[in-house]
């Protein structure tokens, strides 16, 4: 699946896009857990020291904000998923 980092999780991880390639029935749990441990930069950026989402950095499946996913860290993603990370923004 390939995931888009935005603002300055770019820097995080030095590029806009990766790809991961999970099994079947992974979760976002799971992928979040191969983006840190590839990107130990983007860790810190993302989790806190507890291992848990920052409740700032928003994740984007196919589109749906990640809170609206049933199950949320814990739901199922497709292997063809776009997967978007944003880190907390602002503008006016």
């Amino acid at each position: 699946m390939i995931v888009k980092y935005y603002a300055t999780l770019r820097d995080a991880v030095g590029s806009r896009q990766a790809e991961f390639d999970l099994p079947p029935g992974s979760t976002l749990r799971q992928l979040v857990a191969e983006m840190a441990a590839r990107y130990p930069a983007l860790k810190a950026e993302i989790l806190d020291p507890d291992g848990n989402l920052y409740s700032h950095i928003h994740i984007f499946v196919d589109g749906r904000d990640s809170t609206f996913l049933g199950g949320s860290l814990d739901a199922v993603l497709d292997p063809d998923a776009t997967i978007a990370v944003f880190p907390p923004v602002g503008g006016g």
